[in-house]
């Protein structure tokens, strides 16, 4: 046949696999409604793995055999996922609460990470509003699981961590906490970081030793520390704290990594201002909450999931988000304890909780995955 033929012929057989295909859907439908009426799940691996397996004998070779394989996946992935929309609702989805704002003011808690002049308590301000202003109360905390602690205990009601910075990537042990606990994300803050080296007044550059900071403020800062060899870095337990710790020492040979704003607070001088490598430098902070609740107009969903560890698992996870038009923002991964080369994913998409392509989203992903949480709606800043 010459091209014009196979062409021909190509449509007349598409023409039929989009018949079958519409009949084969509407089956499927029916399938759901006798799945509903007994209780049945939509996903039934051990029925689809049959299917899949035998195949194989249906095809001449192992080039037809792989393609028939990948394609029936689709059908079926795609048929599962019509079966979701005609489920009833989610129940995770009703355990979380509406609300116009997330309420602050007075009687409110709030733990920050670090101490008084620290970037988090800047983003506390800039979220929650001016502490004078609003009327709650904040207190400063030393580490990210105490934090994760006194909120989940109820002795906080939010508390503020850094999660994510636009240098250094994500802070992984907010993400493993975010696992252990049960807090909810319930906001964002995205704050530009200007890093700057602080030090006693009439301290010189060239005369440093020894420089104090977070990690994250030594990593972000690292093309500077290499222009500066003779400057040890230290890691210290925050920025703010960095700040602090050199005014308490007095020692002129002695400086830190820290906001202007800490500096301003421990009557520092600034040696240099914005010493971070990159000019748009900014962290990610999240608040939580122990209260499952979203804002109204809330437009960005964190899952954290484990899926079977098998040859694409994960593209049929995400497959749920683009059959639903859902846009996704980050994924992240994080080492399973006590099974190697394993991982936890940490996703977000675009969405809010009250919408029914969401619904059947998180309908398919919870069926499909091992584990699957959802770890706030919040709304994307």
């Amino acid at each position: 046949m010459d091209l014009q033929e196979c062409r021909k012929e190509i449509d007349r057989i598409d023409a039929e696999l989009v018949r079958l295909l519409n009949e084969r859907m509407d089956v499927s439908r029916e399938v759901a409604n006798y799945k509903i009426s007994v209780g049945m799940p939509v996903y039934d691996p051990v029925r689809e793995k049959q299917k899949l397996d035998g195949l194989k004998e249906k095809a001449p070779n192992e080039m037809y055999a792989a393609s028939l394989r990948g394609i029936f996946e689709q059908i079926m992935g795609n048929s599962r996922k019509l079966q979701y929309t005609m489920m009833p609702g989610a129940g995770f989805v009703r355990d979380f609460t509406p609300v116009p704002r997330i309420p602050v003011g007075a009687g409110r808690k709030i733990v920050f990470f670090g101490l008084v002049g620290s970037y988090t308590e800047q983003a506390m301000q800039e979220f929650f509003g001016d502490m004078s202003l609003m009327g709650y109360e904040s207190e400063s905390v030393g580490s990210f699981r105490e934090i994760m602690q006194r909120v989940q205990d109820g002795d906080a009601d939010y508390g503020i961590l850094p999660i994510e910075n636009t240098s250094t990537g994500g802070i992984d042990d907010i993400y493993d906490l975010l696992v252990e606990y049960n807090n909810i994300i319930v906001g964002q803050h995205i704050l530009k970081i200007d890093q700057a080296l602080v030090g006693l007044p009439g301290a010189k550059v060239e005369e440093l030793t020894k420089v104090y900071s977070h990690e994250q403020g030594i990593r972000q800062c690292a093309s500077f520390l290499r222009e500066h060899p003779q400057i040890e870095a230290e890691v210290f337990g925050s920025t703010s704290g960095a700040a602090k710790h050199v005014a308490d020492e007095q020692n002129p040979k002695h400086a830190a990594i820290a906001g202007i704003r800490a500096a301003q607070v421990y009557g520092l001088t600034v040696l240099a201002p914005a010493i971070n490598q990159e000019d748009s430098n900014s962290t990610r902070f999240i608040a939580i909450s122990s209260k499952r609740m979203y804002e109204k107009d809330a437009n960005l969903i964190s899952l954290c999931l484990t899926l079977p560890h098998e040859e694409g698992s994960l593209y049929k996870i995400l497959s749920h988000i683009m059959f639903n038009n859902l846009n996704m923002t980050k994924i992240e991964s994080r080492p399973l304890p006590g099974r190697p080369f394993e991982y936890r994913f940490f996703i977000d998409f675009e969405g809010n909780l009250a919408e029914a392509s969401v619904l059947n989203a998180l309908r398919g992903i919870e069926a499909e995955a091992q584990e699957m949480r959802v770890l706030g709606n919040y709304k994307d800043v």
